[in-house]
């Protein structure tokens, strides 16, 4: 078991965790991730490490509810534990005085860009930084980028903070003012990270995704993370996650990642179904008096998590 040092949403639906993980938290990289279970019978997803301490044996994630298995994590707390925690996985990004860099974040995207950006200014490259979310409160982690960039553009689909658009309006201003750019670094939803990829290739400026398709066991075994590199399949968790956005079949990235959509959705509403009534009992159970160890015990005797 795994503890959760701290936990606190940074936005709605966004959550930070700061977990207990020594031996990750000395061999983690920028650009590595982990793959996490939260109980024994429970689905293994990927999460990006925002940041390692290796003096204090921690690691920090931050996960968007998504499914149901990101809402159920998300619903754990300081001094939880989470079952599985495996990594650092994934090859780390390729950090090298490159010259002027961008690096964009779109969405929880923004904390996987972070280290990678934090690296690429110690590394000596000027940093220019553009966040985008769709509202103002899902802006995460400016300080934090502003403080490893040597200018932070953000943007917001809606115009509630800062300039209304997205990140690509950003980078298309900087091209046009002839900001001579070495490398481009795109983190975040697909649609966002493929206008970026066509927009640079016009330019042909150098650019960099990472991709994060359904994975399962991060060794390259099963398969699940496969995607189309160069026409050649390569896979995510052993070959990435970062790759040469121009080589990116973005067209299958999407097919492969809706697989599994509609078995999802399914699974989430259970799950919902499933908390409502706990929620109900637990209601029920106030009204009539019944101590809070009891109901648990009543609870857990039925089924506990699904």
């Amino acid at each position: 078991m795994f503890k959760i040092v701290h936990a606190q949403f940074l936005a709605p639906g966004i959550k930070r965790f700061v977990l207990q993980t020594p031996r990750i938290a000395r061999k983690q990289k920028p650009g590595q991730f982990v793959i996490l279970r939260i109980y024994e019978e429970g689905e293994r997803i990927p999460v990006t490490i925002e940041s390692s301490d290796p003096a204090r044996g921690t690691i920090s994630i931050v996960v968007q509810s998504i499914g149901k298995t990101t809402q159920l994590l998300n619903s754990l707390q300081t001094d939880d534990a989470i079952a599985d925690v495996v990594g650092p996985l994934g090859k780390p990004s390729e950090i090298e005085a490159f010259g002027t860099v961008v690096v964009i974040g779109g969405g929880v995207g923004t904390a996987m860009a972070y280290p990678s950006a934090a690296a690429l200014k110690r590394a000596g490259n000027r940093v220019i930084a553009i966040v985008g979310a769709r509202t103002k409160e899902l802006v995460i982690l400016e300080q934090e980028m502003r403080a490893v960039s040597d200018a932070l553009l953000i943007t917001t689909d809606d115009g509630s903070y800062a300039d209304k658009g997205f990140v690509t309006d950003k980078l298309r201003q900087l091209i046009e003012n002839g900001t001579r750019i070495d490398l481009v670094l795109a983190i975040g939803p697909i649609v966002m990270m493929k206008a970026v990829a066509e927009m640079t290739r016009k330019e042909k400026i150098r650019t960099v995704v990472s991709l994060n398709p359904i994975m399962i066991d991060g060794t390259g075994m099963c398969g699940g993370c496969r995607v189309l590199i160069d026409s050649k399949s390569q896979f995510a968790c052993v070959d990435g996650p970062e790759f040469d956005a121009h080589k990116v079949n973005f067209e299958v990235l999407v097919q492969r990642n809706a697989m599994y959509r509609e078995a999802e959705q399914l699974s989430l509403a259970d799950y919902q179904r499933g908390l409502a009534e706990k929620n109900a009992a637990s209601k029920n159970a106030a009204r009539a008096g019944v101590p809070r160890e009891v109901e648990q015990s009543c609870i857990i005797a039925q089924g506990g998590i699904k």
